[in-house]
């Protein structure tokens, strides 16, 4: 069972977070639902420190024993660091994908762009829409 969806977070379709820390800066991931449908997760490419994106574009790959899926930017800005964990321990993504298991910390080029994606409760519903 999914873990609930901190409401302190926006959420985008493609099961990524964003919690907006404040000083300009997100901290992104991939949900607990979608760590939950990846199943086991044996390995997580991170993008580079400094690598600007565009909101929605592809920003890391994390590879499960059942697919690669891509990670996809909550907003546009510049990779300002890394989880490296990651890079030895991907598991921790399926452990806690909300909190040890974040991805990336991303200076944000516009906030309002958070107003794009869903706040908990819409991300809850959507993906009981898509359990039917």
């Amino acid at each position: 069972m999914s873990k609930p969806n901190p409401a302190d977070r926006r959420y985008t379709k493609e099961h990524e977070w964003a919690k907006d820390n404040g000083d300009g800066t997100i901290t992104m991931g991939i949900t607990d639902h979608a760590q939950e449908l990846l199943t086991d997760i044996v390995f997580v490419e991170l993008p580079a420190v400094g690598k600007k994106v565009k909101q929605m574009e592809q920003l890391a790959v994390v590879e499960s024993v059942k697919s690669v899926s891509d990670v996809y930017a909550p907003v546009s800005g510049e990779v300002k660091e890394v989880n490296r964990a990651l890079e030895n321990h991907p598991e921790i993504v399926n452990q806690d994908a909300f909190g040890e298991g974040w991805m990336a910390k991303l200076k944000m080029d516009n906030p309002a762009e958070l107003n794009n994606l869903m706040d908990a409760a819409g991300y809850s519903e959507m993906i009981k829409e898509e359990k039917h």
